[in-house]
């Protein structure tokens, strides 16, 4: 079987392959085993085209409001509901069930996979792909603790979203209390990612499945956060940061700088401390072991 077999049964098309001059031919059999050149395997490029949808018109069973504007070549399917005053450019796919609320901007090459919602107000940009259950401009998480209960602040801001963004199933990004929250041009955010309000992320972006960014987060350009990373609110991550999966961030981090654990750490002490953490109970017993050679009394009780 060769590649372009492959790509042509995944619906894909084969770009790109790239091996050092020396390598053997490789074939598929040696794709699933171990083989001196796997980690080459990346470098093969598939290009998977954008799902769009049906011949562009809108389906009877949807609902446009009054007022808006749709591009040439756009599709909108069934039980799609656009709200009023909103501008969609050209060759955009709205799939069923996708709600657009009122006075909305976006660009051209639009998709929305089934379920996405886009509150009112939102900007986006041209070339952007929301998956399945995205929701774009629900309200921050913002409430001001009072005696007789809490108070929730409004937020009137919105978010902005630029060009060659692709957002993942059920990720949510949430509306600013005022000014904008904003996802930089050719980030890329996985499933269940979670943008709180006012949040700021640069450029190139990688973010990966549960990430959580709580308000005000600043995310520098081209910056990296793997699985359940989290940041509290109000922090900074410099330009080109990486922060490993399930660090939780309490402080500002660097530009380029790496970062693991809970609270985030550098990335190097992070992993000499993990590396002790199999060998502490037993240097415990020898501490223990010394303090009563000593005559010393421990001050709580110890594993023996």
């Amino acid at each position: 079987m060769q590649l372009a077999d492959i790509a042509r049964a995944l619906g894909c098309e084969l770009r790109a392959v790239i091996l050092p001059r020396d390598a053997p031919p490789v074939r598929l059999p040696a794709l699933l085993a171990p083989h001196p050149y796997l980690a080459f395997i990346g470098a093969i490029e598939l290009f998977h085209p954008p799902v769009r949808g049906t011949a562009p018109g809108v389906h009877p069973a949807a609902v446009i409001g009054d007022g808006t504007t749709l591009g040439p070549g756009t599709s909108i399917g069934p039980h799609a509901v656009v709200g009023r005053n909103v501008t969609i450019g050209r060759d955009a796919v709205l799939h069923p069930n996708v709600t657009i609320y009122d006075r909305v901007r976006i660009g051209d090459g639009f998709t929305a996979h089934a379920g996405v919602v886009v509150r009112e107000g939102v900007e986006i940009g041209d070339r952007v792909t929301l998956h399945a259950g995205v929701v774009l401009g629900s309200d921050g998480f913002g409430y001001l603790p009072l005696p007789d209960g809490n108070r929730k602040i409004p937020h009137i801001g919105t978010v902005v979203i630029e060009d060659d963004v692709e957002i993942g199933a059920n990720a949510t990004i949430d509306r600013a209390a005022l000014g904008a929250t904003v996802v930089g041009r050719g980030s890329k955010l996985d499933n269940l990612v979670m943008v709180g309000h006012g949040c700021r992320i640069g450029p190139g972006c990688l973010l990966a499945g549960q990430v959580g960014l709580g308000g005000g987060t600043v995310l520098g350009a081209r910056g990296m956060m793997g699985g359940q990373a989290g940041a509290a609110g109000h922090v900074t991550v410099g330009d080109g940061a990486q922060i490993a999966a399930q660090t939780g961030i309490h402080r500002a981090i660097p530009a380029r700088a790496q970062y693991s654990g809970s609270p985030a750490i550098e990335g190097g002490v992070w992993r000499r401390v993990t590396a002790a953490f199999p060998r502490l109970p037993e240097l415990f017993r020898r501490v223990r072991r010394l303090e009563q050679r000593m005559g010393v009394s421990p001050d709580e009780p110890g594993d023996e």
